[in-house]
């Protein structure tokens, strides 16, 4: 089976250098990239079926941003902000010597590829956006707060799967394997055998200090130009078919597309999903 490269660099916050971590799938001189950037508490591991897909055609990035993976944990937890991301994932690319990309984020990861899009000289060409938008449902802000940061400690590996399935159970109906996959590659194994969640807890201090009313993104959205297809799960609490629709009439006028069965959000990990993401990225090459 196809396994990636494993890569590093050096970036820049506010108060630190730290050591980014990325995988990469496909040729590493193919001039067509993708990047892949996941969501809140996830990692880059999320889109190793998505990326097999693409290997063929494109040299496809997939971060592990920082806190989260084998990124390096952040110094001071104020740092962990789209603007921290954004720099990381800017360095990346030239890291990699990659001047345009296609981008492809679910949740957190869409949200960093539009306000990247959105940016005069952007080297975004082509964007998907999974199951997030301009306006960000309060029940979801709240659903996600119930958990994020909490640094549960399981005695089994066992039952911290069922964790992941009980917080994540809006990803729709999953194989045993793809739920084990998911789990994981969160998971981390502590010193006395037992067991934990990867990702920095303290990624959870700006989320939780942030305002109850959170900034229009609308101007974002109605600033980017390239070609952009957006992904929703049907049952989503965080992207509404109102917001949706609303995307499809401005902006960049992107295709949505739905998958039933699922809520908050797609992984793209079955073929119905994965699918449509290859054929837009494909689209490009004429």
């Amino acid at each position: 089976m196809l396994e990636p490269r494993q890569r590093s660099y050096r970036s820049l916050s506010a108060h630190d250098f730290h050591r980014v971590a990325y995988l990469e799938w496909g040729e590493p001189d193919n001039p067509r990239a993708v990047v892949c950037v996941h969501g809140l508490t996830r990692c880059a591991r999320d889109f190793d079926d998505l990326a097999r897909a693409l290997a063929p055609d494109f040299r496809v990035l997939c971060p592990d941003v920082a806190g989260r993976g084998d990124s390096e944990w952040l110094r001071d937890p104020g740092d962990y902000t789209s603007a921290t991301y954004l720099v990381d994932l800017a360095t990346m690319l030239a890291y990699a010597q990659v001047d345009e990309v296609a981008w492809v984020g679910t949740s957190m990861g869409g949200l960093l590829g539009m306000l990247m899009a959105a940016q005069p000289g952007t080297p975004i060409a082509r964007l998907v956006v999974n199951d997030i938008g301009p306006v960000i449902e309060p029940a979801a802000l709240s659903r996600i707060g119930s958990y994020v940061g909490v640094d549960p400690v399981f005695d089994t590996f066992e039952d911290l799967m069922a964790h992941v399935r009980q917080i994540s159970a809006t990803f729709g109906h999953l194989t045993e394997a793809q739920w084990e996959h998911l789990s994981r590659s969160v998971a981390r194994q502590t010193q006395d055998g037992r067991w934990t969640y990867k990702y920095d807890p303290a990624i959870a201090v700006p989320f939780r200090s942030a305002p109850a009313n959170p900034a229009d993104l609308w101007p974002v959205w109605d600033a980017i130009r390239c070609p952009t297809l957006v992904l929703r799960g049907a049952d989503s609490d965080l992207l509404s078919e109102r917001t949706a629709m609303a995307m499809h009439a401005r902006g960049p006028r992107p295709d949505v597309i739905e998958f039933a069965g699922v809520g908050h959000a797609p992984m793209l990990l079955s073929a119905d999903q994965i699918a449509p993401v290859v054929r837009f990225l494909r689209a490009e090459q004429g």
